[in-house]
């Protein structure tokens, strides 16, 4: 990998990463229009540490608060009702549904899963759900002649439940296209959370997860020397990182009032144009794998 190839991979990873839209798909797509090797899931795993290095600093408030509280309420029970311990606990259920299914289908992850039929189809197929749970939202905020207007739930109403619920809809993110945030947000929302506890809780969720992925592959490509190059992966990493950071500050502001609408458009354009480009030939649903 040229350092070029870093810096715009890492640039894209930035970008897309709490957008609704799967960084990894962007990352495997770029690649494949650019003629390069698909960068691999041990690039995208490495590269979101330093995109969850964002999340880390944005909500550094909110996390030192859970862990600490919950840290506390290991040993005073009177700490145990306080939601932030609960929120530790939550994080921690949360995890488990990505962290077993990541496991079991690592060699799927890192082999099939690429296909690029398969990530045009999650694509559109994710955009469309995402699309239904923005308008149920969007229903039970603006009423209408014939409905009140309902109340959203907040994280305060969040159960070990829904952590479940939210965890195995995170999983899904294992495969390409699907989109961490895009598939927790939207389960969230048809859960019956508003915009901004799906997307926080959405965030704190993915720490763990992405945290312990990139873990892995340090220690895989550690292992298998000339694996990975570092010095680009490293940059990139670095990249995404204060890239990542703008976006984040922006997509929290932006999900206050404004609809998904937008990032549903895209992904459903985006996998049209993709099956049309492979079915006719331009684009092979293999354009960028190594060997390829």
């Amino acid at each position: 990998m040229s350092w070029f190839e870093s810096l715009i991979l890492g640039l894209v990873q930035g970008l897309t990463e709490f957008l609704p839209i799967s960084s990894s798909a962007h990352l495997r797509l770029t690649a494949a229009f650019a003629g390069w090797h698909d960068p691999g899931a041990a690039f995208t795993a490495i590269t979101q540490i330093g995109t969850e290095a964002a999340v880390l600093i944005y909500f550094r408030k909110d996390i030192a608060r859970i862990v600490s509280t919950w840290f506390r309420s290991l040993f005073d029970k009177a700490l145990r009702s306080e939601q932030d311990a609960k929120m530790g606990w939550l994080v921690i259920v949360g995890s488990i549904p990505i962290g077993v299914l990541g496991l079991v289908f690592k060699d799927a992850i890192v082999g099939p899963a690429r296909d690029l039929r398969l990530t045009a189809t999650t694509l559109i197929v994710m955009g469309i759900v995402l699309g239904v749970a923005d308008r149920l939202a969007a229903r039970d905020e603006e009423g209408g002649r014939h409905r009140a207007i309902r109340e959203r739930k907040t994280l305060q109403q969040l159960g070990v439940k829904d952590g479940l619920i939210f965890g195995v809809c995170q999983a899904m993110a294992l495969i390409p296209g699907v989109s961490r945030s895009g598939a927790t947000i939207s389960g969230g929302l048809l859960l019956g959370f508003t915009r901004e506890a799906a997307a926080r809780y959405s965030f704190l969720l993915a720490i763990p997860a992405v945290l312990a992925s990139g873990a892995f592959e340090i220690k895989d490509v550690v292992e298998t020397p000339g694996h990975i190059s570092w010095g680009p992966t490293i940059f990139a990493t670095v990249i995404a990182f204060f890239v990542g950071y703008a976006v984040i500050a922006w997509f929290m502001k932006f999900i206050s009032t404004k609809s998904f609408m937008p990032f549903v458009i895209y992904r459903i354009l985006l996998g049209i144009v993709l099956f049309v480009l492979i079915g006719t030939d331009v684009l092979s649903p293999h354009a960028g794998e190594s060997g390829s």
